[in-house]
């Protein structure tokens, strides 16, 4: 048996004040979870907990997101995050807020022949 990537799917998260990384996180994970549908797991008789997600986070700061809290928000499977420099900062006109921007990808692995 090989591991071996069957899904991979995209996600937008946003906190629009008050610069929470975490929380644009979250909801592009989130995004991403509402664009799947894993009806071959299913099909072919997997069980959720065996199959891999490998989430990967871009923002802006990265040392800002609480990588644990994103894991615990997935509900299935042997999840791994790992939060890069990416995503998007748009502060406002006088600069003393921003809004924060995430992207997410979720790359989902099964064991298969």
């Amino acid at each position: 048996m090989t591991l071996r990537r069957v899904i991979l799917e995209m996600g937008a998260g946003n906190d629009l004040h008050g610069g929470d990384y975490t929380k644009a996180a979250l909801r592009a994970v989130q995004d991403a979870l509402h664009h799947a549908s894993l009806t071959m797991l299913r099909s072919l008789g997997v069980d959720p907990k065996t199959m891999r997600v490998d989430v990967t986070i871009g923002v802006q700061r990265p040392e800002a997101v609480d990588a644990e809290r994103v894991r615990a928000s997935l509900p299935h499977g042997i999840v791994t995050v790992r939060v890069v420099k990416g995503g998007l900062d748009v502060p406002d006109e006088d600069g003393r807020d921003a809004a924060v921007i995430a992207s997410a990808a979720l790359a989902v692995s099964l064991e298969l022949p």
